[in-house]
């Protein structure tokens, strides 16, 4: 290590490592806003609870290819005062920040890219703290003494790489001046200005905007259809078992197989249920199409959505205008949409840019990486660029 006086070891299921701890290190917001912190403070996909119930239901561990390898940063005394969530992967299904290319160009060359460390959450395209080490005096020395120590693992086990993805910007600066190679994005968020209302957002509309907009919710639900927010103690297991349904239907056609299964949403529901949202639409009396989302500090993070009925844009219904109308009456600052999708542009959500970190063994190869990371942040600055161009907000015609 390069900071004396501390430590790193790897444990290879959180279970083994204290919520209590966990969860102090992780809920930065609710530290540093002391007494004004959020009633539910965090992100919560960073809670011990949902980490957990990923690994108590399977979904990673065992022979998924996501190998836990949480770190733990430990002080002279021996106790922990940071933690990175990690796991050793076979393969870079379920990130969101793509390096197929450079894991096909690598072993083309002779290389061998797998396994390689991952610092993220699994399946979870959404920003948070990667190196936890909460806000006390001292916490940027920890964040780098925990970017030495990812450094350290793949040294010393000799793995390809470590990618840290969809980062803070502590986080990132920590990794941008410790050898790590950046590289952007782009996801698609809503801000809630203080409105009172959806007309209220609709307000800050071009007037043209505004008419789609009212059209495409009035057609979503023209045929009977009505649409729940379900939360707490309504999560019942019919809920999850239709949610279950309609997640099932859209990860088949999309990944072929669906990360998470059956036994990870109950947990979840049973672990964390003030923490989740389920937007639920029904139809003659059952439910036909769903979106899971889940609400930490000032954000509410949509996640997943499935239906077994079509219907004109129920989809955008249930996912983009009912987050807007939940993050309006519950005064949440942010509703972040999940990965990709240009369409989120038209119904109010701006394009912002993510971030990761990428430390990479081979000098050769990282050396590739970072001709291509250079071109490609350039691409998504002028992709950015174009996007906010095209908003649909107002810009003085009305």
């Amino acid at each position: 290590m390069a900071e004396p006086g501390f430590a790193i070891r790897v444990v290879d299921a959180i279970d083994r490592l204290p919520a209590d701890e966990w969860d102090r290190l992780a809920l930065v917001d609710a530290a540093a806003a002391g007494d004004a912190a959020p009633a539910l403070p965090g992100n919560p996909f960073l809670l011990h609870a949902f980490l957990k119930s990923l690994e108590d239901s399977g979904c990673v561990g065992g022979r998924t290819g996501w190998q836990p390898q949480h770190l733990v940063l430990e002080d002279a005394d021996g106790a922990a005062i940071g933690f990175v969530p990690a796991y050793l992967k076979g393969h870079s299904q379920g990130e969101y920040v793509f390096d197929h290319g450079w894991a096909d160009a690598f072993e083309r060359a002779g290389g061998r890219y797998y396994p390689k460390l991952q610092v993220s959450v699994p399946f979870t395209p959404a920003t948070g703290p990667r190196l936890l080490v909460g806000t006390t005096p001292g916490a940027d020395v920890r964040r780098l003494a925990l970017c030495e120590g990812i450094k350290a693992y793949v040294g010393q086990t000799g793995v390809s790489s470590a990618h840290a993805t969809f980062l803070t910007p502590d986080d990132l600066s920590a990794m941008d001046a410790d050898e790590y190679l950046h590289r952007t994005d782009q996801q698609f968020h809503f801000r809630n200005e203080g409105f009172a209302s959806y007309e209220d957002f609709l307000g800050t509309l071009a007037s043209r905007k505004r008419k789609v907009l009212r059209k495409e919710r009035r057609e979503a639900l023209a045929p009977g259809i009505t649409v729940e927010w379900l939360t707490g103690a309504d999560l019942t297991e019919e809920a999850w078992d239709a949610f279950f349904d309609f997640y099932n239907d859209t990860g088949s056609r999309k990944w072929g197989r669906p990360y998470l299964n059956r036994k990870f949403f109950r947990l979840i529901g049973e672990r964390m249920p003030e923490r989740i949202v389920l937007m639920m639409a029904r139809r003659e009396g059952r439910y036909i199409a769903g979106a899971l989302n889940l609400v930490g500090g000032d954000t509410l993070y949509g996640r997943y959505w499935g239906c077994i009925e079509e219907h004109p844009f129920l989809h955008f219904e249930v996912c983009y205008h009912q987050a807007i109308d939940y993050a309006i009456a519950h005064k949440l600052a942010v509703v972040e949409a999940g990965a990709q999708g240009e369409h989120k542009l038209a119904r109010g959500y701006a394009p912002v840019t993510t971030h990761s970190a990428h430390y990479i063994r081979h000098p050769g190869l990282r050396q590739a990486v970072e001709d291509h990371l250079d071109f490609e942040r350039r691409e998504v600055e002028r992709r950015q660029e174009i996007l906010a161009r095209h908003t649909p907000f107002r810009k003085g015609e009305d």
